[in-house]
């Protein structure tokens, strides 16, 4: 047999003395997509870097069909066809597509000049390969991040890479861009090329992957074909306990209502919608993207302009459009992005804590430095962060941690309705369950929460109660009885799709008689 294209042997890596890789083999085939899971601080990312020469190994060797590559060199890596597509891309951002595909190896003239036509010529062919539509002379920094992530790719796979690492590819695009990096990964796997690839996400590693490997606390814990393998072996082996164990128990809601919205028209929506929430109780909005999900909890907390409807907080019409009254009233809204909306990842965990409720500790233009302190510490505290402390810059922190601040800011004060968009997204698997812990506790405690999710298996996980979307109105309700039917994922999809019809002429029986019949 001929040997891996690339082999990690016996690599072992100590960060200040502590052990992050401890003995950790892996071999890459040719033509296979090896996703590479496990929590953060597992070891993924050091491990990618060691194999790819920017980082040096305290012990083991990287081997590149048979040759042992030198320690820490990454031009001997790339020479042999290791190339990695870091989460944080390397793209410049001012030059040209074509420019940066060819950075490094321009094309000239017989006169020495840059030949500008040949090479936006033929980035238009790379691209075109992969089906990628975009503009070679469009400026890199223009470009949504998903495409900036595919012209990485498609750079290092013209510069002859047989082996790619992509970091966390998914992590940062929108999901309208991921079905074209999926095809570009495939399209390379077909050719022949070896890759792997960082993720949390379960449906991708379904997708993509040929094979699963695990590591936890730096060591190797799953090395299996993906075929091989049930969902709940992957997570057994990234966090040490069953699936089961992921979500906790519910606990009963109460029979006060807490929000109340009536006919609220949000701008641009086709129809208006109505929901109520309970104390203790946690609503799923659930959906296709693009549903209005997002845009509806934006609107009930005031930042995103409605036509008309009404909103009430325990019993208490909050104004729309007015966040600082919806703050007011008891609201808090964790959004959907936290590094672009929730927090400043530029600032410490102090600062973010203070930024929803800033007032409350400012007295004639000189904040309450022991206060506002206090109350942070007490809210993080709560949440269970992880960090070195207030003084941390929350950039530092990892995924499920910064997700912990720009949840636990909101506890330094009264909360009665907590808005959650996409709560876990980006997070890994044993962040996610503390995560899940910590809004069960606070519906415990008496929130009426709303959780918008695209995971489906966090809506029936979590939710109460969930509220199916399609096209920014509600298409269907499920109570708790009904979520916990064995064909209920067929239903929300049905639902979400629209594949009733309004009069069943598609041929398909109408939702509506589906849910009489199996719910």
């Amino acid at each position: 047999m001929s040997p891996p294209i690339l082999e990690c042997r016996d690599i072992e890596k100590f960060f200040s003395g502590i052990p992050v890789l401890s003995g950790v083999s892996l071999q890459l085939e040719l033509g296979t997509v090896t996703a590479l899971a496990g929590e953060n601080g597992a070891g993924k990312s050091t491990l990618m870097k060691i194999a790819s020469g920017q980082y040096h190994a305290d012990a083991g060797s990287i081997h590149v069909r048979g040759e042992q590559l030198p320690d820490g060199d990454i031009r001997a890596a790339q020479r042999s066809g290791v190339a990695i597509v870091p989460q944080e891309l390397a793209a410049i951002e001012h030059m040209t597509v074509y420019e940066n595909l060819f950075v490094g190896r321009e094309i000239k003239t017989k006169l020495g000049l840059l030949d500008r036509r040949a090479m936006a010529r033929e980035a238009a062919e790379m691209l075109s390969v992969f089906g990628v539509d975009i503009d070679p002379g469009q400026r890199m920094g223009t470009l949504p991040v998903g495409m900036q992530q595919i012209v990485e790719i498609v750079k290092n796979s013209s510069r002859g890479a047989r082996v790619l690492l992509l970091d966390e590819p998914s992590s940062a695009i929108a999901d309208r861009e991921i079905e074209g990096l999926y095809r570009v990964v495939r399209r390379l796997r077909d050719q022949g090329v070896a890759m792997v690839f960082t993720t949390h996400k379960m449906g991708e590693i379904r997708s993509l992957a040929d094979r699963i490997v695990v590591l936890r606390d730096g060591r190797m814990i799953m090395d299996s074909p993906i075929r091989e393998t049930t969902d709940d072996d992957i997570v057994t082996a990234m966090i040490g306990r069953e699936l089961d164990d992921l979500f906790p128990p519910m606990q009963p809601t109460g029979e006060e209502t807490v929000l109340q919205v009536d006919d609220l028209h949000v701008e641009g929506a086709p129809e208006p919608v109505s929901l109520s929430v309970q104390r203790g109780e946690i609503l799923g909005l659930a959906g296709l993207v693009g549903a209005g999900r997002t845009e509806l909890i934006e609107a009930i907390f005031g930042v995103r302009p409605t036509e008309s409807g009404t909103i009430r907080v325990a019993g208490k019409r909050v104004r729309r459009g007015r966040p600082t009254e919806s703050i007011a009233s008891g609201m808090a809204l964790v959004p959907e992005d936290r590094k672009a909306s929730g927090a400043i990842l530029s600032m410490n965990v102090l600062d973010n804590g203070t930024l929803p409720r800033v007032g409350q500790f400012n007295v004639a233009g000189w904040l309450r430095q022991r206060a506002r302190r206090r109350d942070v510490e007490r809210a993080m505290e709560s949440v269970h962060l992880r960090s070195r402390g207030l003084s941390q810059d929350v950039g530092t922190l990892s995924g499920g941690n910064q997700q912990k601040v720009v949840l636990a800011r909101w506890l330094t004060g009264h909360v009665d309705v907590l808005l959650l968009d996409e709560p876990t997204r980006g997070v890994d698997i044993g962040a996610r369950s503390e995560i899940y812990r910590i809004i069960s506790t606070l519906a415990a405690e008496g929130m009426a929460v709303i959780m918008a999710s695209s995971d489906m298996v966090e809506v029936l996980g979590m939710s109460h109660r969930a509220l199916v979307m399609r096209e920014g109105g509600i298409a269907g309700e499920l109570d708790r009885t009904q979520l916990d039917r064995d064909d209920v994922q067929d239903v929300i999809f049905r639902l979400a799709s629209g594949l009733d019809g309004p009069d069943g002429d598609d041929g398909s029986t109408p939702v509506t008689a589906v849910q009489e019949e199996t719910l």
